[in-house]
């Protein structure tokens, strides 16, 4: 029964790409003020996430290998990372020469959207509630990513359409990272005990070294307040769905 809610939250979760629709009409200045916004906010959730939902949800007595598998899960965003930025090109850009950057990005980002239906699909599998806590961390966290993939594809010498186009069939991996883990889950014992502490070492991971270090860039105080704000409000939301959830 699982799978339905799985499939149906990777499908909301692959259309978080299309947000790239709505960049087009507006200005840097707009941009750049909602990436403060939503930075700010994916922290919070991610954090909230890890450590209000995935790993009280883990930690136990018999799970020798949690932290292992949390160490695991940062390490296999690290490579994710360096797969993205893996290459450059001295080419001029064009629409007749994509820069490779592009290609790079689309390719660390299906695998990343892969593992992200695979984290979604390993917390329903475990709960509802875990499963809709998650599936809204990795929406916050997607949302400012995808923006930000967008405008590297254009940079890349995509054409605005073929820079939709292709980010939505990137996104649609987490539909089959979905259905891989439907089909892995029957015949692997504690699946949740693997999974859920990867998602936990990934979202830290994403936290710490991509948003948090984006967040420290900004100096004003008031604007650093902010941040601070949004971001207990992330934590908040996931508080508050432990709570009405139970």
């Amino acid at each position: 029964m699982y799978i339905y809610y799985a499939l149906a939250a990777t499908i909301i979760v692959s259309l978080v790409s299309l947000i790239g629709v709505i960049t087009i009409s507006l200005s840097s200045n707009t941009i750049k003020s909602l990436s403060f916004l939503l930075v700010s906010l994916a922290a919070g959730t991610l954090i909230g996430d890890v450590f209000i939902h995935l790993l009280p949800e883990v930690a136990n007595e018999k799970n020798q290998g949690l932290w292992l598998w949390i160490v695991f899960g940062i390490g296999l965003f690290f490579i994710l990372e360096k797969i993205i930025h893996w290459r450059h090109c001295h080419v001029q850009t064009s629409k007749e020469h994509p820069h490779p950057v592009g290609t790079m990005n689309l390719i660390g980002d299906g695998f990343h959207n892969f593992l992200d239906g695979i984290l979604i699909a390993g917390s329903f599998m475990v709960n509802i509630e875990l499963g809709i806590a998650t599936t809204l961390a990795v929406i916050f966290h997607e949302i400012p990513q995808e923006i930000g993939d967008f405008g590297v594809l254009i940079h890349a010498g995509y054409s605005k359409l073929k820079a939709i186009g292709w980010n939505f069939v990137s996104a649609l991996f987490a539909i089959l990272g979905a259905l891989v883990t439907w089909i892995a889950g029957s015949k692997i014992e504690s699946l949740n005990e693997i999974f859920i502490p990867i998602t936990a070492g990934g979202f830290i991971y994403i936290a710490i070294s991509d948003l948090l270090p984006e967040m420290r860039k900004e100096t004003a105080w008031k604007k650093s307040l902010g941040q601070l704000i949004i971001m207990s409000f992330g934590i908040f939301i996931m508080y508050w769905l432990k709570i009405i959830l139970e």
